[in-house]
């Protein structure tokens, strides 16, 4: 029997342990240091045993995923190498910076066990184990980052387990992963945070700036709403990065200034050409670093029970919605409902039901 330990068994410790529960051959046993969390993923079935005790996790263990925030990883990879650990064991993490943890990994060296660094591109809107699902990765990115010295058969252990996940395994150096996942990710939410932050600013002498900051804005500035602990640590751990991509993102923004001030049209057309050109290019139908809303606006009659026989008719047809906003309801307009989901195929199935009564738009 392989065992399988996750320390951690939130969103995605606890996705994980779902797609590999009830697989002929594995055993999957949940940690925490909480008796009350050990307690919640026995009850909702997600692992085989749970613990809260490191050593009777750890002890035996085939693969150890590490499902813990950034800034812990390190001292949990301290304790683990105090362990007499499986020989061949395969330690691996969650985490969305790699350069530091297979750098610290590597000094400690192991006994007789090999760290591959993990990113597995897919979340949502909602954390804790309540919210972990046996799909959350498919279709989705799984990076790994193993170092110069990782045994081929350990590498290839690892991915074989993570083919009942159905993401798409890709291989990565740790620097090179950072630096990439520094500017799609971790840039955007420090942008998001800045933008929210000027118009809370402007806001504390004209409330119309709040007032008027929905649809839109609400939207391109959802991730400014991230856990500020996480990302704390993400961001002081891919430090020199971050530095780097802030001070290009500062030549973006002075380029901009001088188009403006030499009120060179031409110049603004072309920098948005080229990025719509470079946007039209990128994959629609694919789980990215930041996960993805799937919305769809109803236009409604403003009468009594519509929003009620809208939901029940997406609930008779088992389409889990994840959220509901009335948008626009005034005597003289019709009602404009937002409806969110989860899961693109829960969108799409909605949307098929919901046309043939009602103006549906994407």
């Amino acid at each position: 029997m392989t065992k399988v330990s996750i320390f951690g068994v939130g969103l995605i410790g606890g996705s994980l342990a779902l797609c590999f529960k009830g697989k002929p051959g594995l055993t999957v046993v949940g940690h925490s240091n909480n008796p009350k969390s050990v307690e919640k993923y026995l009850k909702r079935e997600v692992v085989d045993h749970a613990t809260t005790s490191i050593e009777e996790a750890a002890a035996e263990a085939d693969f150890i995923f590490l499902c813990v925030p950034v800034g812990n990883l390190e001292e949990y990879l301290h304790k683990l190498s105090a362990l007499p650990l499986k020989p061949g064991c395969v330690i691996t993490d969650v985490g969305s910076t790699k350069a530091s943890v297979t750098a610290c990994a590597s000094r400690l060296q192991l006994p007789g066990a090999h760290f591959i660094g993990g990113h597995p591109m897919a979340g949502k809107e909602k954390s804790g184990v309540e919210a972990a699902s046996s799909r959350l990765f498919e279709n989705a990115f799984y990076v790994l980052t193993p170092g110069a010295g990782t045994p081929k058969d350990a590498y290839d252990r690892l991915a074989e387990l993570l083919q009942h996940t159905r993401a798409q395994l890709v291989k990565v150096d740790p620097v090179l992963h950072d630096e990439i996942v520094g500017a799609i990710s971790h840039l955007p939410h420090i942008i998001a945070v800045a933008l929210v932050n000027q118009i809370a600013r402007y806001n504390e002498s004209n409330e119309l700036y709040q007032n008027l900051a929905a649809g839109g804005f609400r939207d391109i500035t959802r991730i400014a709403s991230s856990d500020p602990v996480i990302w704390r640590d993400i961001l002081i751990n891919n430090r020199e990065v971050i530095l780097k991509l802030l001070r290009d993102w500062n030549d973006e923004i002075a380029g901009f200034i001088r188009r403006l001030e030499a009120e060179d049209g031409p110049g603004i057309e072309r920098e948005f050409q080229k990025a719509n050109q470079f946007r039209s290019g990128l994959p629609e139908r694919r789980k990215g670093v930041i996960h993805s809303f799937y919305d769809i606006y109803v236009d409604v009659p403003d009468h009594p029970g519509i929003i009620a026989q809208i939901t029940t008719l997406l609930g008779s047809h088992r389409i889990n919605l994840s959220n509901i906003q009335i948008i626009e309801s005034r005597e003289d307009v019709p009602g404009v409902l937002r409806l969110s989901f989860r899961e693109e195929g829960q969108m799409d199935k909605a949307l098929e039901l919901l046309k043939k009564d009602y103006a549906v738009h994407v």
